[in-house]
């Protein structure tokens, strides 16, 4: 989202217009005289009137103002003084209020696909996790892994680091997440000379699981 230019030729105020106005209070008639400023603007004219847009629209003259008063008393549709000290007509409100709204769509999307492909990889590590280990999770062994995708780790990731702690004849999440975490350290070291990530295994995990009771295999000391 960040690398669409709102405000370029990248987004369509037309498409987005008719795709948002009902939502802004908008009828079809005032739909019509929006279109029509935004045409006269596009061909030079600075100041719009009642009277030119009834010339170029089949409305009377006491309905165009009308029409024009509520748009500019909603906020979309302003009227400025120009680089010349001229009176001019601008859009520029109604535009932004668009862009504003669309920004806000985009952001709902991409969290919705987010989370819907969030849910798919657990679910697929939840599945993988079960098959090797030949047990049934606990619901804070499944949080765990949702808090490995949140931290950035890839399902290839976990899943070599189970392979890792299987080779090692340790079965339990706790070795898997320690298997990640050295190997986030390496990597950071690698690449900054240092890293934020703690090796110590989170205590606080520790605890709630053994509040919860999970059916874990404690095969490694702290």
């Amino acid at each position: 989202m960040a690398n669409i230019d709102l405000h370029g030729e990248g987004v369509d105020f037309s498409y987005i217009l008719l795709d948002n106005y009902h939502s802004l209070g908008l009828t079809e008639t005032d739909l019509a005289v929006i279109f029509m400023i935004d045409h006269l603007l596009r061909q030079g004219n600075d100041l719009i009137t009642s009277d030119l847009l009834c010339l170029k629209m089949g409305l009377k003259a006491h309905e165009i103002d009308q029409i024009l008063s509520s748009l500019v008393k909603s906020g979309y549709v302003a009227y400025e003084t120009g680089a010349k000290g001229n009176m001019c007509t601008s859009l520029s409100p109604l535009r932004e209020k668009l862009y504003k709204a669309f920004e806000r769509t985009l952001a709902k999307d991409r969290q919705n696909k987010l989370s819907e492909e969030r849910a798919t990889a657990l679910s697929r590590l939840y599945t993988y996790f079960e098959k090797r280990l030949n047990r049934v999770l606990s619901p804070v062994e499944t949080d765990l892994m949702g808090r490995w995708l949140d931290s950035g780790y890839t399902e290839e990731d976990i899943h070599n680091a189970l392979e890792d702690a299987l080779m090692q004849k340790k079965r339990s999440l706790k070795s898997v997440d320690k298997i990640l975490r050295s190997g986030r350290i390496r990597s950071d070291i690698a690449k900054e000379g240092y890293s934020g990530v703690d090796s110590i295994w989170d205590k606080d995990i520790e605890r709630t699981i053994e509040i919860a009771k999970a059916k874990w295999v404690d095969d490694e000391d702290d």
